[in-house]
């Protein structure tokens, strides 16, 4: 296999890139200038080490020093007592653009495919069953599950709860559900400000 081949194979491993995009994306490096092909590879090859996975929520942040939390998690004006459990760094950008939550996240690090057991591995249940019980600590009061509403999303819902359920159900902790405000099938990532805010103002509990 060529390296032209094994380019368009890599970027078809990306979220939501189909072949066609990837040929696209290939053929595009090919007709950039040498300069800005090497800025490209030298990017890429540097981005690791010029950032790192928060300690707390598992968000990727830039850092230039030797911090281990976010600028989020670190900060003494954002609500410690509250959760938001997102599936992808992206949500929280989406989210944090629409000014209407002041809370802590966690970045479950992907969904739970209906038809696809195996994606289980990859996936932070132990870290946010942890996560939870340090927060438990510290006087939680709210864990929000912000997962796309489709079936997967739905599907990761019931498998967060199948984690952290029975320790919040115990101490009586509300767990809420972002929904309403948010069309079926859509993506929190992709979802505009106003929408977000609907779907936290309507967020709802499961009986």
């Amino acid at each position: 296999m060529n390296n032209l081949d094994k380019l368009i194979q890599h970027f078809e491993k990306f979220p939501g890139v189909g072949a066609r995009q990837a040929k696209r994306f290939a053929f595009h490096i090919l007709t950039q200038a040498e300069d800005e092909s090497k800025d490209l590879s030298e990017l890429i090859a540097n981005l690791k080490g010029s950032v790192v996975e928060c300690a707390s929520c598992h968000r990727f942040f830039p850092t230039a020093g030797v911090e281990t939390m976010c600028s989020i998690c670190n900060s003494q004006n954002r609500n410690h007592h509250k959760l938001l459990v997102v599936t992808q760094d992206s949500d929280i950008q989406a989210i944090e653009r629409a000014g209407v939550y002041d809370g802590l996240y966690f970045v479950f690090g992907g969904t739970v495919p209906l038809l696809n057991s195996k994606e289980n591995n990859k996936l932070r249940g132990s870290a946010l069953k942890a996560t939870v019980e340090e927060r438990l600590k510290e006087g939680l009061v709210e864990v929000t599950l912000g997962f796309a509403v489709n079936p997967d999303g739905e599907n990761t819902a019931r498998f967060v709860e199948s984690i952290i359920g029975e320790m919040l159900k115990e101490r009586d902790i509300k767990t809420t559900y972002l929904g309403r405000g948010l069309s079926t099938g859509s993506e929190l990532e992709y979802a505009d400000p106003e929408t977000i805010k609907n779907a936290f103002q309507n967020r709802s509990t499961h009986e």
